[in-house]
């Protein structure tokens, strides 16, 4: 390690504290969230420094959330140098479900007893074997992701003992509800943003410790990465032209065109945004449902389809010109083949050929919206404003259904109802994070990462590798942001359940934009049964690694 830098022997304190939070079933959107925010905050009012300093540590409540549920945050000053320079560790406390744990859900946040009930399981042998090796450990939240908390917590209380080996300040956030609204970070953000305006930091970075797996089989790789893919929810809203199907042809299915619309875009590479040498993986359909309350004998008037959407580059706005391209021509493949069975049924039944009355038409969101407020004016806006204030008292409504149904609702307006296509964002966005080096707070951290590595390679047998974008979906998003404002603007535009349901302060993000890493615990399967992970990387490497970052974003300059 570098002078200065010591190694730190942590395993089994961060391993007794991971066994500690696992232990407690905090699964999201559940009690046990408050309750495992309650016992971190209990840990650290029995810890000596904030037992002297309790205006530095704080379980505070979320904020535009519609459960009562907290964040723990604390911060420790460094008495190496004086400096505002400032790190953020981070890490969510709860988790997912255990229903696929079955009968043994119990066991899901009792490792032990869960690995000694594993071993009369069958198992592949590779699971076996981790199994066997006592360097694994198995259960609900041990790598996604209480692990990385411990970590985490393990850091912080380690520099509230010795703080005269830190120079500038380390904050930790555990925060709630990562696994579904991100309501915890978003929370977060104010009180960091409290902290920048009260104690003057200056916030250099951030490091996450979510979970990382391998890419692909066979991989040994343990990946860190320097920024975030970005998720969107393109939806789209489907009218056809009703009929009864005795007289099919008669009319069109917007099921119909849904299918085509879903052979378009799912799985389709052309949908991949490639940036940094790293490409996003296809979008992928989420839900496709037509919206008839009930069983008739007439097609249904319109359908409602959404795809999930990751992006490392393109922003919404590019996202929805992609889609209405798509859109088109996913319609006009579904118009041609519409056409053509017409006319071979007309050969089988001896009926007359006609030309289909319909064409392609797609408009976003925004478009129709425009077009709906020059046709009607103020009774156009006010019957939705009321009609939109009336679906966000109705608690059975998710943002994505509330977001369908005011698109269902103004297309009632519309002077044309021939056939169409309405698309638009029913979800919360959440932003894509590249850290490219162009700003020296960027640079600053990518050397610190890169020199961490370097150092920590020798004490490990696997290859330790940085990439550019998470994954998956996390909280990292709402700490930095690539897109400017008026892309963000723009996307909400074209959401039509923003507001009391679904409303994120992005310009929160904006104000602190962090720039962003993961360093996080090593393991497989997260959000499955057989969740598992590797000691030694994780409770030693991961610990180790991030300190070493901190120290050099930390230096006095």
């Amino acid at each position: 390690m570098k002078e200065g830098i010591k190694t730190l022997d942590c395993r089994e304190e961060i391993l007794a504290i991971t066994k500690r939070l696992v232990g407690i079933r905090s699964e999201v959107n559940t009690e046990g969230e408050r309750v495992i925010a309650a016992s971190i905050h209990g840990m650290l009012a029995s810890h000596p420094y904030f037992e002297a300093n309790p205006s530095q540590f704080v379980m505070a409540p979320t904020v535009n959330d519609e459960r009562k549920r907290y964040n723990v945050m604390a911060y420790v000053k460094g008495t190496k140098a004086e400096s505002n320079r400032t790190v953020v560790l981070m890490g969510h406390m709860d988790t997912v479900g255990v229903e696929d744990f079955g009968a043994h859900q119990e066991l899901a946040f009792r490792p032990g007893d869960w690995m000694a009930h594993l071993k009369d399981v069958e198992l592949t042998e590779s699971v076996k074997s981790q199994l066997e090796s006592g360097d694994w450990l198995f259960g609900r939240g041990v790598l996604d992701m209480k692990s990385g908390v411990a970590s985490n917590l393990h850091l912080l209380t380690y520099y509230a003992e010795h703080p005269e080996e830190l120079s500038g300040n380390l904050v930790f956030i555990a925060e709630c509800d990562e696994e579904d609204s991100s309501h915890g970070i978003l929370s977060a953000l104010k009180t960091l943003k409290r902290w920048q305006e009260e104690e003057g930091f200056e916030y250099a970075a951030a490091i996450n410790a979510d979970f990382v797996a391998p890419a692909y089989e066979g991989d040994e790789n343990r990946y860190i990465y320097k920024g975030t893919v970005g998720k969107l929810l393109p939806s789209f809203f489907i009218t056809g032209e009703e009929t009864h199907v005795g007289s099919a042809f008669d009319g069109l299915d917007p099921n119909f065109i849904a299918a085509e619309l879903t052979r378009q875009i799912s799985y389709n590479p052309e949908l991949s945004d490639m940036a940094l040498g790293e490409a996003t993986i296809p979008p992928v359909s989420l839900k496709q449902t037509d919206l008839k309350p009930n069983y008739t004998v007439q097609t249904a008037l319109s359908a409602y389809v959404y795809y999930n959407f990751f992006v490392h580059s393109w922003a919404p706005e590019k996202v929805l010109e992609l889609l209405k391209a798509q859109a088109e021509t996913a319609f006009r493949n579904a118009l041609d083949t519409f056409q053509e069975r017409h006319r071979k049924y007309g050969e089988l039944s001896g009926g007359e050929e006609r030309e289909i009355p319909w064409k392609p038409r797609v408009y976003t969101y925004d478009e129709m919206d425009a077009l709906l407020k020059d046709a009607h004016g103020e009774e156009y806006v006010n019957h939705m404003k009321d009609f939109k204030a009336e679906l966000e008292q109705d608690e059975s409504l998710d943002s994505r259904m509330l977001a369908a149904r005011v698109v269902e609702e103004a297309w009632q307006f519309m002077p044309d109802k021939n056939p169409a296509i309405i698309v638009f964002y029913s979800s919360l966005y959440s932003p894509r994070v590249a850290l490219t080096g162009e700003e020296e707070k960027e640079r600053r951290l990518l050397d610190a990462l890169d020199t961490a590595i370097e150092e920590m390679q020798p004490e490990y047998d696997h290859p330790i590798v940085a990439k550019n974008f998470f994954p998956h979906i996390s909280d990292m998003s709402f700490v930095a942001m690539s897109d400017d404002m008026s892309e963000i603007d723009d996307m909400i535009r074209n959401t039509p359940s923003w507001g009391r349901k679904l409303y994120v302060e992005y310009q929160d993000v904006a104000d602190l934009n962090i720039p962003v890493i993961n360093i996080g615990p090593y393991g497989m399967d997260g959000h499955k049964r057989l969740e598992r992970m590797e000691m030694t990387y994780s409770l030693e490497v991961v610990p180790n690694l991030t300190n070493n970052v901190i120290r050099q974003m930390l230096e006095a300059e």
